[in-house]
């Protein structure tokens, strides 16, 4: 009993196993060479992470001048071409390029009405002192205006109907025959957005 030598008892949770010792030396060397722990995942996503508006005043408004400078020309571009996608908000829509397209494929007494009103203003100054001259131009200047008017009435009637047979009785929208009206009333190369129709293709749909 006396001879017998003590077994020299360990706890269990004491042993450390060789390859928690590995992984423990590992975990140190890579925590030496960086000098620092492992970022979070957190932190990583806020490193990433960049501010939406510039701290900065001058670059902020500079950014600002750019933006507004390419949405000009946008839609500018978009005049010309009737590019849908850039045109202010009342010319944009399949209704308002139909009334556009309608318009401009006809013949309007309307866009004559600015050069011809022009003309008889000139007119009136070179025999304005003659009676005789004078009220006959005024005349034919109110008997244009009237023409000019009925054609225009007569040119809106035909794009309600033509819208609702295309879109429908009650999708016609908002403010269409004062939209028409004031473009037939426009001299065609003034008109904007460009027409993009010849004379007589009236649209089909």
């Amino acid at each position: 009993m006396f001879g017998r030598k003590k077994d020299s008892t360990t706890s269990p949770d004491s042993t450390i196993k060789a390859e928690d010792v590995g992984s423990l030396d590992a975990a140190m060397n890579a925590a030496a060479g960086k000098g620092r722990p492992t970022p979070t995942r957190r932190e990583s996503e806020a490193k990433n992470r960049r501010p939406l508006v510039h701290n900065d005043p001058k670059v902020a408004r500079a950014e600002q001048r750019r933006r507004n400078a390419e949405s000009r020309a946008q839609m500018n571009q978009a005049m010309v071409t009737g590019d849908d996608r850039y045109l202010p908000a009342q010319h944009k829509g399949v209704q308002r390029r139909f009334i556009r397209d309608y318009v401009d494929a006809r013949w309007s007494l309307g866009e004559f009405f600015l050069p011809v009103a022009f003309v008889f203003v000139i007119g009136t100054f070179v025999v304005g002192n003659r009676p005789e001259f004078a009220l006959p131009l005024i005349l034919a200047l109110y008997g244009l205006v009237a023409i000019a008017v009925l054609d225009s009435v007569l040119m809106a009637r035909r794009v309600r109907k033509r819208l609702r047979q295309t879109f429908g009785e009650d999708k016609v929208q908002r403010g269409s025959i004062m939209y028409a009206v004031l473009r037939s009333f426009q001299m065609r190369p003034t008109r904007m957005p460009k027409p993009q129709v010849k004379r007589g293709e009236y649209p089909t749909a």
